[in-house]
């Protein structure tokens, strides 16, 4: 039997795994206990572009309910935060983590020059790259460059999800994605494996070598994460759903001995050109349902404090709802901090001005790359400058 590199590459996603990260691998194999008080960074991606004045709602602005006639929700739906702020009907556990003070809410955060495009502009957030600049590594990769350069035990970043997205990819390293432990584990247990590594025993693979190395390291990483996942239960009933399954894989990792310090889900797709309201009301249900049982069992496992979950989508929409009954691509957008390490707690800035519009679109008042060089300095403890490639102004949410 023999096996080329072409049929390696297409075995779906426990190959692409294989071609990750072998330092990530190899370290899972030696895994070493995590001091208490290991600060965990939970990225949320809103994919689609995320609707932010129907999430955080301006309930007494006139001009939002003459600018969205049928879209605009009303004061007395809205779930009130202040006099002047309130949240989508279904995000009832998001206003709870708020009124705990265990919420953050920043609003028109974006970027100059912005992109309307979905590929782009998420290529641009997940880089923090400029909005003329093309680069091909990823903020949280560059951090996993940066966090141990040439060690044996580097901090790692998993993605829930059979792809990993740029924002993960570095130049030395990279995350790993896997979307269902035990699937990977099966994969890695199945006889396509097994077979593949007896026949490079046998015959040998010359320059393939590597390739066979780290499918070796994946398979036992494979099974390690799925150990971890079953003996570190979060202990919380989570809904069926795909972000549910997510988070209650992310708790369980979190619960046991394994340095990773980044995790990374999706949601969408927030694409809403038409019949905004029920699509959004079904994805912001799921989010809801799912962080709930997450942040639940983070605090009885006594971890609430030391995982800082975040949000943000590739950009916001217009302000004018359209004909369809949805709205279309715009620019900023608000992003959500919740956890129990928060210092800057609440509204951390004024709603957008929708009294001076950029043609229609929200003006940006504050960079993303200031969000990551907080997140980076202040929770992290890396080098923010070093990774962004510049010196941004830090925020005090955290």
């Amino acid at each position: 039997m023999l096996f080329k590199r072409r049929t390696f590459l297409q075995t779906g996603s426990l190959a692409t795994a294989s071609l990750m990260m072998p330092r990530f691998l190899s370290a899972l194999q030696r895994p070493q206990m995590v001091p208490p008080g290991n600060k965990v960074v939970v990225v949320i991606q809103f994919s689609g572009g995320n609707d932010g004045l129907n999430t955080v709602i301006p309930v007494r602005n006139d001009i939002y309910y003459q600018l969205r006639p049928k879209l605009g929700i009303a004061k007395d739906k809205a779930l009130s935060i202040t006099d002047e702020v309130g949240l989508n009907p279904a995000l009832e556990y998001f206003k709870n983590l708020y009124d705990e003070g265990n919420m953050s809410i920043l609003n028109s955060v974006g970027y100059p020059n912005p992109d309307r495009s979905h590929f782009r502009s998420m290529d641009i957030w997940q880089t923090a790259s400029a909005s003329n600049e093309f680069v091909n590594t990823g903020w949280l990769g560059r951090y996993l460059d940066a966090q141990c350069h040439g060690c044996d035990k580097p901090t790692q970043a998993m993605e829930l999800d059979d792809v990993l997205s740029l924002a993960l990819k570095g130049t030395e390293s990279k995350g790993l994605a896997f979307k269902d432990p035990k699937r990977l584990f099966n994969s890695a247990a199945g006889k396509y494996f097994k077979d593949l590594s007896a026949d490079h025993v046998a015959k040998g693979a010359g320059n393939l070598d590597y390739l066979y190395k780290t499918m070796r390291e994946t398979l036992s990483s494979a099974e390690y994460i799925y150990q971890q996942t079953q003996s570190h239960p979060s202990g919380e009933t989570y809904p069926d759903t795909g972000l549910g399954k997510d988070l209650k894989t992310i708790a369980s990792l979190i619960f046991s001995d394994i340095n990773t310090k980044v995790y990374y889900v999706s949601l969408g797709s927030f694409d809403t050109h038409v019949n905004q309201e029920g699509q959004q009301k079904r994805l912001f249900t799921e989010l809801n349902d799912a962080v709930k049982a997450f942040s639940n069992g983070l605090k009885k496992n006594h971890r609430f404090d030391d995982v800082l979950m975040m949000t943000f989508s590739e950009f916001g929409r217009r302000v004018t709802q359209n004909a369809s009954g949805g709205t279309d691509h715009g620019t900023a957008n608000n992003m959500f901090f919740m956890g129990g390490g928060l210092k800057q707690k609440g509204l951390i800035n004024a709603m957008p001005n929708l009294g001076n519009l950029d043609e229609g679109d929200l003006r940006h008042q504050v960079d993303f790359k200031s969000v990551y060089a907080t997140v980076l300095h202040k929770w992290l403890g890396a080098d923010d400058q070093m990774i962004l490639g510049k010196k941004f102004d830090q925020l005090n949410f955290i």
